[in-house]
């Protein structure tokens, strides 16, 4: 389902914006630095899902854009069909920043999808528009644009939320193969939490109302149904499950706004509280994602703090746009990738057809961040009371000093870019980040050590199928 959380520049510490959340499936995660890039005229892009989706469809080809944004990206390797690699978001160059999460509609509109469907799928948008937007507005055009044009392969309904230093849009997108969708502007006074997506009041009785877009046969579509006659327009009751805000989206949306009560206003240590607390983060968590939504003197500079997996069990480091590497041990290993299972990393069976990894052999020779994470997160939850707070205190202790540390690295580099030496300066984001990931990533090691050994020579290991997990609100 995924989780979103934008939070406006006036409720901040630091006074700018918020976007954060996490991806939840259960396939391989991996973190991808993509360059920008030139496209040569006629290309195209492969865009939908395939027959074996819940909801079946068709690949089609789109045209390419002539150059497509760098960007830092969470790709993983298996959603209902969705061809892989996907992604529910990142940032790009130009700071835009992109979370995708679920958002249902209702069943008369799930029960119209066509049986064949055509168009991008949720993972084409993001990727999509972190490839192509410069404002989060523009994301909005740029997805309403591809469904007027090309449709939509959906799920059964979608949201994003897309956001830059100004501003942030969620975006509601609404099964039914008939263009439907709707966009909400948030603001420097906005908090919101998707989980699912949601939208409530439409003022669509105001012409050009600048903090509302949607489709141009949204409002005669819900007539003609008998959808909606007159009065207030509900789009989640119209169009959506009908639930509004979910108890889990009530709760740390009033935790977020008791937050921003505080004198000294939200920090990014709340933010990181926020994606890590185990009240919303467990197993199905496959990733943590922070963006501060900043406008800096130089694009190079912009940042997304990545978690490789739920941060419950995983700390977060810096990742820069001005940077062109990250360790291999981020990059995609076999543990978790969709059909690793029959395929091999040697080249005898290579008669076989689909017989060889598409993992690289390098890469598959060091440690892979996910798998250690995940253990670490199994081994906190063989007895949570105990492992959990001091392993949470740890990773706390580890942020509060980098974010100091990425104070004085961001300066030393903007010098340098002052100067124009680019490659200066990627050569100490490169450093620093691929430093500072393989750090968090030793100390994920020593602390699984440790909790092992107490483990083993405490309780021992639950050897019970049914697995032990955090009391989660969702």
């Amino acid at each position: 389902m995924s989780y979103g959380l934008y939070i406006g520049k006036n409720f901040t510490s630091d006074g700018h914006a918020w976007l954060a959340g996490y991806g939840d499936e259960p396939s391989s995660h991996w973190l991808e630095v993509v360059p920008r890039k030139e496209h040569k005229k006629k290309e195209v892009i492969s865009v939908g899902v395939t027959e074996t989706a819940n909801f079946p469809g068709k690949l089609i080809n789109i045209p390419q854009v002539s150059q497509t944004f760098k960007h830092i990206r969470v790709s993983y390797s298996f959603y209902l069909g969705a061809p892989a690699p996907l992604t529910n978001g990142g940032l790009n160059e130009h700071g835009v920043a992109v979370r995708d999460v679920w958002s249902e509609s209702r069943k008369e509109l799930i029960a119209m999808t066509p049986k064949i469907q055509t168009g991008p799928n949720y993972s084409d948008f993001s990727r999509i528009v972190l490839e192509r937007a410069k404002t989060a507005r523009e994301a909005v055009t740029i997805v309403g644009d591809l469904i007027g044009k090309y449709s939509e392969s959906t799920y059964g309904g979608n949201s994003h939320i897309f956001a830059d230093s100004d501003e942030a849009w969620v975006m509601i997108q609404f099964a039914g193969g008939v263009g439907l969708w709707a966009a909400e502007r948030l603001g420097p006074e906005s908090i919101r939490v998707s989980r699912p997506g949601y939208i409530e009041q439409i003022p669509i009785h105001e012409k050009n109302n600048p903090n509302f877009l949607f489709s141009d046969n949204l409002i005669k579509f819900c007539k003609d149904k008998g959808w909606y006659s007159s009065g207030s327009f509900n789009l989640n009751k119209i169009l959506g499950d009908g639930k509004g805000r979910w108890k889990g989206v009530k709760w740390i949306e009033g935790e977020i706004k008791r937050l921003a009560k505080k004198s000294q206003k939200i920090s990014l240590e709340d933010v990181i509280w926020a994606v890590r607390t185990s009240k919303l983060t467990g197993d199905t968590a496959g990733y943590g994602q922070i963006v501060p939504l900043l406008n800096p003197t130089h694009d190079e500079l912009r940042v997304l703090w990545h978690a490789p997996i739920g941060p419950i069990a995983a700390p977060f480091s810096p990742v820069f746009i001005g940077q062109s590497t990250i360790p291999e041990e981020f990059m995609m290993h076999r543990y978790l990738s969709a059909g690793e299972s029959h395929r091999f990393l040697d080249e005898r069976k290579s008669d076989i057809r689909d017989s060889i990894s598409l993992t690289s052999q390098g890469v598959e020779s060091t440690v892979s961040a996910v798998y250690e994470c995940k253990r670490l997160l199994y081994l906190i939850l063989q007895n949570e009371e105990r492992f959990l707070p001091e392993v949470t205190e740890v990773f706390g202790d580890r942020e509060i000093k980098l974010m100091s540390r990425i104070v004085d690295i961001v300066k030393s580099c903007e010098v340098l870019l002052n100067k124009g030496e680019q490659k200066l300066s990627e050569q100490i984001l490169n450093y620093f980040s691929m430093t500072e990931l393989l750090s968090g990533l030793k100390l994920v090691k020593a602390l699984s050590g440790g909790i092992e050994a107490r483990t083993r020579y405490s309780k021992g290991f639950s050897k019970n199928i049914k697995p032990k997990s955090s009391d989660q609100i969702w």
